[in-house]
């Protein structure tokens, strides 16, 4: 990314790429209202009902890195506008999807098409805002674009879905999409990387099967056994990909996933609290989408606006944090959301915020204020100490942790509610039956707090360094073009 661009372009490009975050995010904020319509007219079970998110979330997580590389590669800007086509095409094939295994297929079309999106726009916005302040400022603002999606994704579907119906939900995607393709166009300078990556056909494969045998796996488990033989099956083949990973992976010169980066603990850190924050955020939606509607009887723009304080205090919040996270470090934030999450999970699971109007608010009103500060010091800690020319891959991995982290929220969650809910009799024994959950939900929130308190002191800082110059070194050795892994 050229670094004479004005400021007045640079915050352009910023804008172009959060108008592609909005879309990929808002995608599943307004799919969460519509869940208990689609299940109606569907006929859907739990686990049906699971997939329709979980199928987006598990192709995007498992395209992530795939992306990023052959977006350095063939140029930025080029994947990034095929992104936008694709995503905006498998938005129009949703609202047309006949039945429930239609809309699942067509929603991994989407993420086909989003993960070409979100990394590469977070390489795109790391290459245009180089000085670290700045950059910071930039991500809490990218991390307020999820609290715009949050804010609006409840409303905008609970009023289409009550006026309109479920389908339209897919249409908001269409005019963002088509702007956004336009502006890049205009706007977008292209780029690549000095040394693009080779692909890793070999690790992409392993990390498909990783990820798709264990949400299979959790999501199939309550129906057909924790022990039957499709689960064991299922649960086997994903220990043999993650183990076929590390043997693999550290032999490759160009691996898909650099293992030396986790040598980082900042790095580490950030990546075990993405995955636990947006297991938490996507837990939390399923139930509350669930409970609102099926249990308490609300239609879908009453469930949104029960959802609205939760996603106004996160767009108050992250462009905060992302100051705090510019201007003292990520420490501060990381704590306040560990907290902020922990006591809201605490409180449903406790306090049973469910029968209390008041404490249910001020449930959301906390869980919203710590998902609010935890997105920013998450990208800016897994970028911040590497060597620029491995930003974009570190902050790929940051983006694949999250989506990791919604696939497996989504699937714990779920299958912990089929679990314990009974169809003959589901709004009466659902409360109860989420009790467990919610506790999974409250321990998301204390491992953030935990993580955060130990990735971000000053031992933590020192193994970023040590980490920083163990990836530095091979680019001054001979053979340098074949070991380092550019963006």
């Amino acid at each position: 990314m050229p670094d004479e661009l004005a400021p007045r372009r640079r915050m352009l490009v910023l804008a172009i790429c959060c108008m592609s975050l909005l879309i990929v995010s808002l995608d599943n904020t307004v799919l969460n209202v519509a869940l208990p319509t689609m299940r109606e007219e569907f006929d859907a079970s739990v686990s049906g009902m699971q997939w329709t998110i979980d199928a987006y979330t598990l192709v995007l997580a498992s395209l992530l890195m795939l992306a990023g590389s052959t977006a350095d590669r063939v140029g930025r800007r080029r994947v990034f506008k095929t992104g936008l086509v694709v995503f905006t095409l498998g938005s129009v094939l949703c609202s047309l999807a006949p039945n429930l295994e239609c809309l699942v297929a067509f929603r991994m079309i989407q993420a086909v098409g989003g993960s070409m999106l979100n990394p590469v726009a977070m390489s795109i916005i790391t290459n245009t805002f180089t000085e670290p302040r700045e950059r910071a400022r930039a991500i809490g603002v990218w991390g307020g674009v999820v609290g715009i999606s949050m804010a609006a994704g409840p409303l905008v579907g609970g009023l289409l879905v009550d006026s309109v119906g479920w389908r339209s939900i897919f249409w908001v995607n269409l005019p963002v999409g088509l702007a956004a393709l336009l502006l890049t166009i205009r706007y977008v300078p292209e780029s690549r990387a000095p040394r693009p990556r080779r692909p890793d056909p070999v690790g992409q494969l392993l990390v498909i099967v990783l990820l798709g045998a264990v949400t299979y796996a959790i999501i199939e488990a309550p129906s057909v056994g924790w022990t039957s033989p499709l689960t064991l099956a299922f649960a086997g083949a994903a220990l043999a990909a993650l183990l076929g990973l590390l043997a693999y992976e550290p032999r490759r010169a160009e691996p898909l996933i650099d293992l030396r980066f986790f040598g980082s603990a900042p790095f580490s850190g950030a990546t075990a609290i993405a995955v636990c924050a947006f297991a938490s955020l996507s837990g939390f939606f399923f139930l509350s989408t669930l409970y609102l509607q099926d249990v308490r009887g609300l239609d879908a723009l009453h469930a949104g606006l029960w959802m609205l304080p939760m996603a106004a205090m996160t767009f108050v919040c992250a462009p905060l944090s992302g100051r705090l996270v510019g201007s003292r470090g990520p420490r501060l934030p990381l704590l306040i959301a560990g907290v902020a999450m922990t006591v809201s999970g605490v409180l449903f699971a406790a306090f049973e915020a469910e029968d209390s109007g008041g404490t249910r608010l001020a449930a959301y009103v906390v869980f919203g204020l710590g998902f609010g500060f935890v997105n920013a010091p998450i990208t800016n800690t897994a970028v911040a100490g590497m060597p620029r020319a491995q930003a974009g891959v570190a902050a790929a991995v940051a983006s694949t942790s999250r989506q990791i982290g919604q696939t497996l929220g989504v699937a714990v969650i779920g299958a912990v509610l089929a679990s314990g809910v009974a169809t003959s009799s589901y709004a009466t024994t659902f409360t109860e039956a989420s009790r467990p959950a919610w506790w999974i939900i409250a321990g998301c929130g204390l491992a953030v707090l935990l993580i955060g308190a130990l990735s971000s002191g000053r031992w933590a800082r020192g193994t970023a360094e040590r980490t920083a110059e163990r990836l530095e070194a091979p680019e001054t050795a001979p053979d340098a073009g074949h070991r380092t892994a550019d963006t």
